[in-house]
């Protein structure tokens, strides 16, 4: 089946070069110059969205706050500025990664295929074996050991598929508690050590092998 990229992006020469980039690798390129074109394009069901976040009328904001609710797929934000708040902005209208302008095409279409391989991954399979014998039921949301099942509250659910559904990246404290608890929750990025301490404790039961490790000064990553 072939995938639908959407580009939605002001400046026309970086639609022009985009598309011509991705038809050469096989995308179906939809495209939009603002944000109101980007809604009628959003009908036709794109895999994946590269955002441009300083538009003129509608920012990339607030297109992602309105689609969002309509389509699952990933949203890559363009921007040529990042700065944190403009990070914890997106994440809390429900964007997926931002790509600083200028970039390196090669570097965009390897960030793409992850998040379409993640997308798939997320859509059509239900449960994921690991090593040392831990399978992991997103649909149920729980863990197994063998046939010996690990329940967890939701938020340790949610860490736990944020984290593997990501092996090898490294995501802080503070972004985890934007993905799982939202920008407006009350409290702060403290509970998730909290929650990673009791996942911990909680697969320690069955096997010593770590599955979520600390990179120190960093945060934490799922073992590949």
């Amino acid at each position: 089946m072939i995938t639908k990229i959407l580009i939605v992006d002001d400046e026309a020469d970086i639609v022009s070069m985009l598309r011509s980039f991705f038809e050469s690798k096989g995308y179906l390129v939809l495209s939009a110059a603002n944000g109101e074109e980007a809604l009628k394009q959003i009908e036709r069901q794109p895999n994946i969205i590269l955002l441009d976040i300083n538009m003129p009328g509608l920012t990339g904001l607030e297109v992602c706050e309105r689609i969002r609710n309509h389509i699952s797929c990933p949203i890559l934000f363009l921007t040529a500025r990042i700065e944190d708040t403009d990070k914890v902005k997106g994440f809390a209208v429900g964007g997926d990664d931002y790509i600083v302008k200028p970039f390196s095409l090669m570097e965009l279409e390897a960030r793409v295929r992850a998040h379409l391989r993640r997308e798939a991954r997320h859509n059509f399979e239900a449960q994921v074996k690991f090593s040392g014998d831990l399978t992991i039921d997103y649909s149920e949301r729980c863990l197994f050991f063998g046939d010996k099942r690990v329940g967890l509250a939701k938020k340790e659910f949610d860490i736990v598929e944020l984290l593997s559904q990501n092996p090898g990246q490294v995501f802080d404290k503070e972004r985890i508690y934007e993905r799982i608890w939202g920008y407006d929750s009350e409290g702060d990025s403290s509970v998730v050590t909290e929650h990673i301490r009791r996942i911990r404790t909680k697969i320690a039961a069955y096997t010593d092998r770590v599955y979520i490790e600390t990179i120190w000064g960093c945060g934490y990553k799922w073992v590949k």
